[in-house]
């Protein structure tokens, strides 16, 4: 089995050192089993992309001596993929629209006395879940465009028990709930990261999925997902962060901690790459 990692930024600014971590995890496990590494462009938020960081992360990437294999993929070509796809889960009754603006979901759950918890805070509640046809179709006469959510508890009694394994967690018991009902397409863009992510991952053929441990919880979705649209489990790494002199996670507005600027200080890119943690497997 030939290796193959991706690296899959955001063409919304320049990278960080938290990127800089992300990719080298992955670059370096390609490399180290002769295998391939890709960069993919997550792009399909047109609002926020701007062309100037397409070029800006492949120049960082390269400073830093991370070549990759073949042309960027950039997910804004992909479009009809990510469609094709939820138009399966609609087929299969796995997914339900939904009309609720943020505050209504914020107004929901703060009137509820007990509120669903997941890692990062309360959870969509379930709203429109239940909401029938006479109902939808009147939203949507009204001018009402929805997102599209994924049914869990639906999937579960499709997929039954799944698992995945994690270089560093060992095997890992997804738990198809721990995010709720996720948004799979937005209203605005039709599609989602956790659809998108898992499509895509799929179409490269990638074995080895690397990213932050943040995105550990996204990994239960995703294998769901996997699972009821027939695509291959890939191994996952999820690696440590890198956090800013307040312990904080690293953005994109720490622009002190860009890669670019760290360039323009003089640091090299050896002395930008020995700041980054080390990972060690299970």
């Amino acid at each position: 089995m030939t290796v193959r990692t991706r690296f899959a930024p955001s063409p919304t600014g320049r990278l960080h050192l938290g990127h800089a971590m992300a990719a080298k995890v992955a670059h370096d496990l390609a490399r180290e089993h002769t295998g391939e590494f890709l960069l993919r462009h997550e792009d399909i938020d047109a609002t926020r992309v701007r062309e100037a960081f397409y070029a800006g992360i492949e120049e960082d990437l390269r400073w830093l001596g991370f070549d990759w294999d073949g042309p960027a993929m950039r997910q804004s070509t992909r479009l009809t993929a990510y469609e094709m796809a939820l138009e399966r889960l609609q087929a299969l009754g796995l997914v339900y629209p939904c009309f609720c603006s943020r505050r209504e979901i914020e107004d929901e759950v703060a009137a509820m006395a007990v509120a669903p918890q997941g890692p990062e805070g309360p959870l969509y509640p379930g709203t429109c879940r239940a909401l029938d046809l006479t109902q939808g179709l009147r939203k949507l006469e009204n001018g009402q465009m929805p997102a599209w959510r994924l049914d869990a508890r639906k999937a579960l009694t499709l997929t039954g028990r799944l698992t995945f394994t994690d270089l560093r967690h060992g095997r890992v018991e997804v738990t198809p709930g721990l995010l709720g009902d996720v948004v799979l397409a937005r209203k605005d863009i039709g599609t989602a990261y956790h659809l998108a992510v898992v499509v895509d991952d799929a179409f490269q053929a990638i074995t080895h999925v690397t990213r932050g441990e943040d995105l550990l919880p996204a990994t239960h979705v995703h294998r769901l997902l996997q699972e009821v649209l027939d695509l291959p489990q890939p191994v996952y790494l999820h690696h440590p962060l890198v956090h800013d002199a307040q312990g904080k996670r690293l953005a994109k507005r720490h622009d002190a901690l860009a890669i670019a600027a760290m360039r323009e200080s003089g640091m090299t890119s050896a002395a930008v790459l020995a700041l980054l943690p080390d990972v060690r497997m299970a």
